[in-house]
């Protein structure tokens, strides 16, 4: 990680924490930009707000980005974040400071919508139950629930934008009806021939808790959805339904979902995302019959591993060359860097 410019004359560009994600090329193009480059491989505020000092660009993992740590960093002029979701990030401190915050909108559509379709699948055929029969030497055994035909039942997705909607067309051909709600989709010609062409009917969200044998959640997480599926939003699904999210944990308030779970009213949970990653190993979705829970993979593939380090670099990068990143979360006045 060598170049020819001074460090004194160099921005200073820092990673908090990258797990074991190869952001090697994301070093690389932010070099070639002459930026200097520092790894915290850290989640602790103080430490991130201690060694980034001087830093004019924070590139986060999973790390929360306080108003506490930004409120200390007086050069910071941009956060770019290495994920759709924005909720480790305080968004109001940023906007506030006039700081740049960038995710990575598109990257993994594919890829999410397919490991939301798959978890649907997995959990309404309850393929992690006879897989571990089998497993344990046992061929002739049932667990007691039917998998349903999902040919003449309905799929409901709460979020349609670029996932959700990809879901959709994903899953039309297979299930009987897919209907979805989105309060921030425009009510165009145009939406509606997008829903059309991915076969979604729109509808409101009474009818999509009240009436989808299986529901999947594409929202962010914010104050507004933060345990959107609480009890009250569980008594209003069918009895027997099932649940998929992979989103945010936090869009689920657990209690309530493992409360269903062991009543019956929901016949199986399938989630990527927990409210506590990585879990403990007694965390009672993890630990529970009839929830399928994935590591937070679902963005993964030989594609997007090394676009979302790109892309987030590239963001940086962009500032740095002409004022204004590539997929800003909000706009601020474009301002040479």
């Amino acid at each position: 990680m060598s170049t020819n410019i001074p460090s004194r004359d160099r921005p200073l560009a820092v990673y908090t924490d990258m797990d074991d994600t190869d952001f090697a090329p994301g070093v690389a193009l932010l070099e070639s930009a002459g930026f200097e480059v520092r790894y915290l491989d850290s989640q602790d505020p103080e430490v991130i707000a201690r060694e980034s000092a001087g830093a004019e660009a924070l590139l986060a993992g999973y790390a929360q980005i306080t108003a506490e740590v930004i409120a200390v960093l007086p050069h910071l002029r941009i956060i770019a974040l290495m994920s759709v979701g924005f909720n480790n990030v305080d968004i109001e401190a940023a906007r506030n400071r006039g700081i740049w915050v960038t995710n990575i909108p598109a990257a993994a559509t594919e890829e999410v919508a397919t490991h939301a379709f798959a978890l649907a699948l997995a959990v309404t055929r309850d393929m992690p139950f006879y897989a571990g029969q089998v497993r344990r030497g046992n061929w002739n055994v049932r667990n007691g629930i039917l998998p349903p035909r999902l040919s003449e039942r309905r799929l409901g997705l709460v979020g349609l934008g670029r996932i959700g909607r990809k879901l959709g067309t994903l899953a039309a051909a297979t299930f009987g009806e897919v209907v979805g709600y989105d309060p921030m989709l425009p009510d165009t010609t145009e939406t509606a021939a997008d829903l059309r062409a991915a076969g979604i009917r729109r509808a409101d969200l009474d009818e999509v808790l009240r009436t989808a044998d299986v529901l999947s959640l594409h929202v962010p997480l914010t104050p507004e959805t933060e345990h959107f599926i609480d009890a009250d939003a569980i008594r209003r699904m069918p009895a027997g339904s099932y649940l998929v999210n992979v989103s945010r944990g936090q869009l689920l308030h657990v209690p309530a979902v493992v409360e269903a779970l062991d009543s019956g009213h929901l016949a199986g949970v399938a989630v990527d995302v927990l409210d506590q990653e990585p879990p403990a190993a007694d965390h009672p979705l993890v630990a529970h019959p009839r929830a399928l829970v994935t590591p937070h993979v679902a963005y993964l593939s030989d594609r997007t591993d090394s676009e979302y380090v790109r892309q987030q670099a590239q963001n940086v990068v962009s500032w740095l060359r002409h004022g204004t990143p590539d997929t800003p979360l909000f706009p601020l006045e474009s301002v040479q860097a």
